[in-house]
């Protein structure tokens, strides 16, 4: 069979949407961000721990200093912005905040504060909210009761009000319903995942074929999330959080690959950047192992292989969809881990931000699967233009996803 330049690229369109897009995706392909805070009440003392990336500080120009001066100007950010009232006057710093170590990339301080005499409290978050809208703040608070309450935070719901004589039934149905409620914003701003649950739609057919798809993919990552979160399984986050950017690529590449009549030689070119990602790691340049890069290589080269010869694609796509549906669990299990809910809290988190995840993906089919159709049978070419563009768009963001956190 006779190779030329030309069975490499699937159209000239594909040319101009790459070009346009390329300059804007680290505009658009930013990711969440969350912090925690645990507050320990002692009597009227409060023992106040915070954690977060040491990434995201980098959004404020003191984040680039020295770790000493950044460490400082930290302290003195948080201090301001988070605040427990009692009886709406601020409690007073008992103990000034200071640095501690959590670990690589990571950064945490800690202070106390003082909150003598009071009948309610109200705890107010506003870090990283105004510079990064989408970022999730997690709430511990332990002393208040027999079990500890925890919470999430966004930039549409800052405080809380806390009630010491707040029963404990309601304490665990409203941390249910929270956390459905944060595992359908974890979707709505993950863009990821987001894109990844695109790409399985962009790739069309029946109902029954996306269902299948969109049910082994479900399965897949709520084994990997209930395994991550119960401490079974904690592989490295920047791994994880590269091959979830693979996945997407190899995704939307599968489609164009079809839609070019499986003609298109791209398969290959994702195939040979993950060879090249391999080599580099074994010379100990990026953050995926070369083991995981080579083996990227081998499945993505025996898929198109495999897929060149099957008439109905349908049968290996669920397939592919429940691999990376494992992968992307680790990348949910990621906003639950770092919380350290007790462990009776856990099972109701669990299965609430699971629910909120499948309630958020379902949306998202339900709003873009019958606009497909409808566009396919009424509009046969602006349906093409826009399976292709958006298949590209979600190419570009994977790949940019894939090298960018391999190599950061």
């Amino acid at each position: 069979m006779t190779c030329t330049l030309a069975s490499f690229m699937p159209s000239k369109r594909f040319l101009a949407w790459m070009t346009l897009l390329w300059w804007a995706i680290p505009a658009v392909a930013h990711d969440r961000t969350q912090s925690y805070s645990s507050w320990r009440f002692d009597g009227a003392q409060v023992r106040v721990t915070v954690r977060l990336a040491e990434l995201d500080v980098t959004h404020f120009e003191w984040g680039l200093y020295p770790p000493k001066a950044r460490d400082q100007e930290l302290a003195q950010y948080l201090v301001a912005r988070l605040q427990l009232t009692a009886d709406s006057e601020p409690c007073p710093v008992l103990e000034a905040p200071r640095s501690v170590h959590p670990g690589a990339g990571r950064l945490a301080i800690t202070w106390s504060v003082q909150c003598p005499h009071w009948r309610s409290l109200r705890l107010r978050s506003d870090v990283l909210f105004d510079v990064v809208p989408s970022h999730l703040h997690f709430v511990r608070i332990e002393g208040l009761g027999p079990a500890a309450l925890e919470r999430v935070l966004t930039a549409t719901q800052r405080e809380w009000l806390l009630m010491a004589s707040e029963p404990d039934r309601d304490r665990v149905a409203t941390g249910f319903f929270s956390y459905v409620l944060l595992g359908i914003e974890h979707i709505a701003t993950g863009y990821d995942h987001l894109a990844f649950v695109l790409a399985l739609i962009l790739l069309g057919g029946s109902l029954r074929s996306l269902a299948k798809v969109v049910t082994a993919f479900t399965v897949a990552h709520s084994v990997t999330l209930a395994c991550s979160v119960l401490g079974w399984l904690r592989p490295q986050a920047h791994a994880i959080e590269a091959l979830i950017g693979f996945s997407i690529a190899m995704v939307a590449t599968e489609n164009l690959w079809l839609r070019a009549g499986r003609r298109w030689r791209g398969p290959w070119l994702l195939a040979t950047a993950a060879v090249v990602v391999a080599v580099l790691a074994a010379f100990g340049v990026g953050r995926v192992a070369p083991q995981i890069a080579a083996g990227l290589a081998l499945f993505v080269s025996s898929f198109f292989a495999l897929a060149r010869d099957v008439r109905r694609i349908d049968s290996l796509r669920w397939t592919v969809a429940f691999l990376f549906g494992l992968v992307h669990g680790f990348g949910f299990a990621s906003v639950l881990v770092e919380a350290s809910l007790a462990p009776a809290a856990l099972a109701w988190a669990l299965l609430g931000f699971n629910l909120g995840v499948e309630l958020g993906q379902l949306a998202v089919v339900v709003a873009v699967w019958p606009a497909l159709r409808w566009l396919q049978r009424q509009k046969p070419m602006i349906s093409s233009a826009v399976v292709e563009g958006a298949s590209t768009l979600v190419l570009a963001l994977g790949t940019y996803w894939f090298l960018s956190r391999t190599f950061e």
